[in-house]
């Protein structure tokens, strides 16, 4: 090898190849970003919204209530969802009148489930009905509930399947935030 491609190997792959690493690292155990496809969050999320997502958090705290979570569909394992965590392991969750119940007592006034109107639907979320959440899985819904797919159609969230907690609105700028 002459002199050249040392100097263009030690100059430029070397650094490219590096980078490349790097960058593939942190996507798969850090941060990664995501699209909103769907209004299924609105008004939390909106269609285009472009997202981060920490990938590691989960691995330092257990998950909480309303926490913003991406996991793979319990549908089609070849999609990632995006929706509002609202039941933990072993709690009994209905849908009253608009109305998230825990254990047969509605959410905390300070929670983001207070802010939205959730409508029975699906096998798992009719009028009257409670579920209960095994041990190793959550109830998500999404924040539009009229118009999302979620734990009241397919039921539970395996624990195994969550990738991480929704932190931050990237772009459009005029929409840049932390997620709550």
């Amino acid at each position: 090898m002459n002199d050249k491609m040392r100097y263009l190997m030690k100059e430029w792959v070397e650094p490219i190849v590096i980078a490349v690493v790097l960058a593939l690292i942190i996507r798969t155990f850090v941060v990664q970003a995501f699209k909103i496809p769907t209004g299924s969050m609105r008004p939390t999320l909106i269609e285009g919204d472009r997202i981060l997502v920490s990938k590691f958090i989960y691995k330092f705290r257990e998950p909480k209530r309303g926490d913003v979570i991406v996991f793979i569909s319990p549908e089609d394992k070849k999609k990632d969802f995006i929706k509002r965590l609202v039941g933990l392991p072993n709690e009994n969750i209905q849908i009253s009148n608009g109305e998230i119940l825990i254990n047969n007592k509605p959410a905390e006034e300070n929670s983001p489930l207070k802010k939205q109107h959730y409508y029975n639907r699906g096998e798992f979320g009719a009028e009257g009905q409670s579920v209960t959440v095994p041990n190793d899985a959550y109830f998500a819904l999404g924040d539009n509930s009229i118009s999302s797919r979620d734990s009241r159609y397919w039921g539970f969230v395996p624990k195994k399947y969550l990738l991480g907690k929704a932190f931050l609105i990237y772009w459009p700028p005029n929409r840049m935030r932390l997620i709550k």
